[in-house]
């Protein structure tokens, strides 16, 4: 009998998501896996027990686990999970570790070897396993259908002879992989787009999709982008500049999506009480990162809201997960492509090597210790969480666009996304 590869459900009543397709499923058999997946776990993601089956997968149940040397998940494992693995098992999954320093010490405790995919470094071997990007881009996209599905107007213009509809004017926050497959997604329905992000790179990728830039473009502008792709921080001036250009424009939208989050911090708030308040009813705000604390003032998560100026705030969780059949295809690609790197072809077990920049980018417990240098202090020292950057300045969300061939890359830059 070869090493066990086991797919758990999600225990989460919010998550659909499964780490595995029936595609790649088949492939991991093929590195000499025997995967066990547990009964129903595809089902939010529609795939039939008998998909997997049909590739060779045993349909099990969840106490499984316990015979499992690799476990692939897409939330980090409860408690009760945690207990369920045996000792030396590696588990990958998104582990959303920040201000989870208990949670990250259990796993330690646990003796799992802990692998973080949203760590994922960004430089071209590891292209096909970056999570954030895959799915971002989903978010992104479904944050206009969602959007859409609150506007209460058509988005395109349509010329009738019984008089003609206007466009809907949109506006993107943040140009990252959700903001430029929301802006991609926002014209091929047929609204006006406008996009702002520090960065001066993304102006040309905004303008390449037919949306506007936004932006007070001065000296501190050309030069506000990291050497990693990520945007800086901005000065109080630049960032009053910035919000006044920002709360004009707001006011004359229809609709507003914000995608901006920070690795490590809550999310930096864009939207004001003030500007919602200075837009039309039945305008529609979608904002993307509800679930790190928000970028718009009244947001809350779970939750659709409606002002008192008639203004939906739309907070829904767990974006990607909303479109779940597309997301787990694009998730378990992710996770089979890492995976791969750590198998020994000839003896065809998973053998991890604990030097290569994958692993040590993306390994966060290990041997009974926490590992990674961002969090080797969480069993003594719980992390104190950082306050929010504040509402004006304007960033691109951890899922960067530019995915730049680098030599050596570790874990991701600090600061601003």
């Amino acid at each position: 009998m070869g090493q066990i590869v086991f797919i758990p459900r999600e225990l989460d009543p919010n998550e659909p998501r499964v780490a595995a397709s029936p595609e790649t499923v088949k492939r991991l058999a093929g590195l000499g896996f025997d995967v066990i997946v547990e009964k129903g776990a595809g089902l939010g993601s529609r795939i039939p027990d008998q998909d997997f089956a049909a590739v060779g997968a045993a349909i099990g149940k969840a106490t499984d686990a316990s015979k499992a040397d690799v476990v692939l998940k897409v939330r980090r494992p409860t408690d009760a999970e945690l207990k369920g693995y045996k000792s030396g098992a590696a588990v990958i999954a998104i582990m959303d570790p920040y201000g989870n320093d208990a949670a990250v010490a259990a796993m330690a405790k646990a003796g799992i070897t802990a692998f973080s995919m949203e760590f994922m470094p960004r430089i071209t071997r590891a292209q096909v396993m970056d999570v954030l990007s895959s799915q971002a881009n989903l978010a992104g996209y479904q944050a206009v259908i969602d959007a859409a599905a609150e506007y209460d107007r058509a988005l395109p213009m349509m010329m009738t002879a019984a008089g003609t509809v206007p466009a809907a004017k949109t506006f993107i926050m943040g140009v990252g992989v959700a903001g430029l497959q929301a802006i991609a997604t926002a014209r091929r329905l047929g609204a006006i787009v406008t996009a702002t992000d520090v960065r001066p790179a993304v102006k040309e990728q905004v303008q390449s999709l037919g949306a506007k830039f936004l932006a007070v473009e001065d000296e501190e502008f050309k030069a506000a982008e990291t050497a990693g792709g990520y945007a800086k921080e901005m000065s109080k001036e630049y960032q009053a500049k910035q919000a006044a250009l920002t709360a004009e424009h707001i006011a004359k939208q229809d609709i507003v999506i914000t995608t901006a989050l920070i690795p490590g911090r809550p999310a930096p708030k864009l939207v004001s009480a003030a500007m919602v308040a200075s837009m039309k009813p039945g305008s529609v705000i979608v904002d993307l990162a509800v679930e790190r604390g928000g970028n718009v003032e009244g947001a809350v998560p779970g939750k659709v809201v409606t002002t008192e100026n008639g203004v939906k705030i739309v907070g829904h969780l767990n974006v990607p997960g909303r479109v779940a059949a597309s997301a787990s295809l694009l998730y378990a690609k992710n996770l089979y492509a890492f995976v791969e790197t750590m198998v020994d072809k000839t003896s065809k077990t998973l053998a991890i090597k604990r030097d290569d920049e994958l692993v040590k980018a993306t390994m966060l417990t290990d041997g009974g210790r926490v590992v990674h240098p961002n969090f080797a202090k969480a069993a003594e020292e719980p992390r104190t969480e950082p306050a929010a950057i504040p509402a004006t300045a304007m960033v691109a969300e951890a899922a960067d666009a530019k995915p730049a061939a680098k030599k050596k890359a570790a874990a991701k830059p600090k600061g601003t996304a």
